[in-house]
């Protein structure tokens, strides 16, 4: 009997294109995703695969969480796309015996609200379930050691680390670059509207290049919309027109062109983010600032790539690093990733 293996996620950018990728690269009989709302549900391709929580009410609630458990005790692998879903977190505290075969799939916030929560009350209810479900459960994936060695940290996990790059945005991506002509240099300032992306800081560093030919560009698409509102303020307070904020979700392929006419990208968040932002960017050569206390810092560094500490900030000098562009590829690729998704299936 063939292997049932139970995807949990919600319907964020990540998901559709993995489905995807899962259809045509393995046996999709034995794959199963049980997925509730997110910014990416209208791209899902529906099937008898594909369950999705797609109405708000409490009984449709009740009766979605109420199949997720039986087919948690059903299936053979549990494979949780984020941690972030507190009644499934719930579900797995009082049902601890299904820990031994869930697979966690760390994409960020969701272990780093350890750090970064609000700590209130609902935060520290929460952190109860939670720590008791990370530090049971069985396995553990990502491509960041930093992270799991935070998880074991923070929650005593215990769970078997399993190195997966696992979603289509962090592989390479092979694009036609075009030389750009423009004396303007383009600056990319974080990824998201998440205040992690610490926005106010890089713009204050940038000050002294205010009268330079500069453009800078802060996608502010998604996340946090207060904090997003408060960096167009400063940013056009400080910058004019020359402080564009991208407030609409890109197409990914007209994502992918924004990202080419980039010569400088600095990500100032106070934590493991960005990554498929930074993948693509270094795959295109570009100069790429991060911050060195950073779980991605050593990730690069250990695979040889030419990445800068924003700390280091100081000038506008911008060059094509075309040994970064082999590295991303040659770890990064689809190759790759289809080798840890079958060991991992």
């Amino acid at each position: 009997m063939s292997k049932q293996i139970l995807h949990i996620a919600s319907s964020e950018k990540f998901i559709p294109p993995f489905i995807n990728f899962v259809k045509e690269n393995f046996n999709f009989d034995e794959h199963e995703f049980s997925l509730t709302r997110g910014m990416a549900q209208d791209n899902l391709i529906h099937g008898k695969n594909i369950k999705l929580l797609s109405e708000k009410t409490s009984t449709a609630k009740l009766k979605h969480y109420i199949q997720v458990l039986v087919r948690m005790h059903q299936a053979d692998k549990i494979i949780l796309h984020s941690l972030a879903d507190h009644t499934i977190i719930k579900i797995l505290f009082f049902t601890p015996w299904l820990l031994k075969k869930c697979y966690w799939a760390i994409w960020g916030g969701d272990l780093y609200v350890y750090r970064f929560g609000k700590r209130n009350h609902k935060w520290r209810v929460r952190e109860f379930f939670r720590r008791s479900v990370i530090k049971k459960m069985g396995h553990l994936v990502t491509y960041i050691k930093g992270d799991i060695d935070l998880a074991r940290e923070w929650y005593g996990a215990q769970g078997e680390y399993y190195e997966c790059i696992m979603y289509l945005s962090n592989i390479y991506k092979e694009l036609d670059i075009s030389k750009n002509d423009s004396s303007t240099i383009n600056i990319q300032l974080g990824n998201s509207a998440n205040s992690t992306n610490n926005h106010v800081e890089i713009l204050e560093k940038l000050l002294p290049f205010k009268n330079k030919n500069i453009r800078i560009y802060a996608p502010l698409s998604y996340s946090d919309q207060s904090h997003a509102k408060k960096v167009i303020k400063i940013g056009k307070e400080l910058f004019g027109d020359k402080f564009v904020p991208l407030t609409e979700f890109m197409p990914f392929e007209d994502y992918l062109k924004f990202l080419e006419k980039i010569d400088i990208a600095i990500f100032n968040n106070s934590r493991q983010q960005a990554l498929g932002n930074i993948i693509t960017l270094l795959g295109l050569g570009k100069t790429v600032y991060i911050r060195s206390n950073t779980t991605q810092w050593p990730l690069f560094k250990e695979k040889g790539i030419e990445i800068y500490d924003v700390k280091d900030f100081t000038s506008l000098v911008n060059h094509y690093h075309p040994a970064n562009v082999g590295k991303i590829k040659q770890y990064f690729s689809k190759k790759t990733l289809l080798n840890q998704l079958t060991e991992l299936f």
